[in-house]
């Protein structure tokens, strides 16, 4: 549905986005996930025609955007970060507005038009001007913009921007009912919105992709937490026994207890190799102050990687 080959935006002497590939399938639910500045927007710029690339190439549903810009922009709906909306419109008088830019009939669209704004929870505002809208409301008319025409493909850039908790909860279930039927792509650099919603992640770094993986897939590197008051030295003597732990790794000291994070086999039992590590440790005459199983989340893995720790895919 959607590719790009080492998509690259230069601005003088900056390097906003820096060779980064990927594809996505239809019905994909993905997450472009980095800090404010590490190129996503200007990713999702470049995917909706907004800029050109230096330099990569782009492949949406079979069409290159140099030759068939028109034919995609029909595809797509997109939310951009800061919604342009002319404020002096009511609700209903801009979707309609919307609905003649994207060539809907005009018996259709009353019903498109009432779809639309239920879907988006836009009914009580209907009638009102959009300057008396909130952020939040603002948000939601954005989002009905961007879903009117039922797109083949949904970009959002920081699609909860401003919602309340009640209002963000909505979106998200907005959005899996879109996935049904459209691939969508979420800018943010809200963690919890992506392990909310999303199946999958690609991490931008200072405009590289330094990850893309199913999310699933990532918090299944599980491990064991412990606190003793061995050193790293002594603890890689003791455990090498242990088979099944194939990394050890300190992740802070004080006071004389050293906190470490094991690495497990994907096939060993935590439990069992919980109580291997206890016995070993017991017979070493070492203490232990905390053993404990260890999910990976993805803000864990989020911090490796902006703190150089995790892994740059190419």
């Amino acid at each position: 549905m959607i590719s790009t080959d080492s998509l690259t935006r230069v601005y003088d002497d900056f390097i906003a986005v820096d060779k980064v590939s990927f594809t996505i399938g239809k019905g994909e639910i993905v997450g472009l996930l980095g800090h404010n500045g590490a190129g996503k927007t200007t990713i999702i710029k470049m995917l909706t025609g907004f800029l050109e690339p230096s330099s990569g190439t782009i492949n949406i549903a079979g069409l290159d955007p140099e030759e068939s810009m028109t034919e995609i922009h029909k595809k797509i709906g997109y939310l951009p970060e800061n919604c342009p909306v002319y404020p002096e419109m009511r609700v209903i008088e801009y979707l309609d507005y919307v609905a003649d830019l994207h060539g809907i009939a005009a018996e259709k669209r009353p019903a498109v038009l009432a779809r639309t704004i239920g879907r988006t929870g836009l009914a009580e505002k209907a009638l009102q001007p959009i300057s008396t809208l909130s952020r939040g409301y603002r948000q939601r008319l954005g989002v009905a913009q961007a879903i009117l025409h039922d797109p083949e493909i949904l970009i959002l850039d920081e699609p909860t921007n401003g919602l309340d908790p009640t209002q963000i909860m909505h979106m998200r279930q907005l959005i899996r009912e879109m996935a049904g039927r459209a691939t969508v792509i979420i800018s943010t650099h809200i963690l919890q919105e992506v392990q909310a919603i999303c199946s999958r992640v690609i991490i931008i770094k200072n405009g590289r992709k330094a990850l893309d993986a199913d999310i699933e897939e990532l918090q299944r590197g599980e491990g064991l937490r412990l606190a003793t008051d061995a050193d790293q030295n002594i603890l890689d003597t003791v455990l090498q026994k242990i088979t099944d732990i194939t990394g050890i790794r300190e992740v802070d000291s004080a006071d004389d207890i050293h906190r470490y994070e094991l690495t497990i086999t994907d096939t060993g039992d935590h439990y069992r190799i919980a109580a291997d590590v206890a016995e070993v440790l017991a017979t070493a005459g070492l203490k232990i102050f905390e053993l404990r199983r260890q999910q990976r989340t993805l803000e864990t893995i989020f911090g490796e990687i902006t703190t150089g720790k995790g892994r740059m895919d190419s």
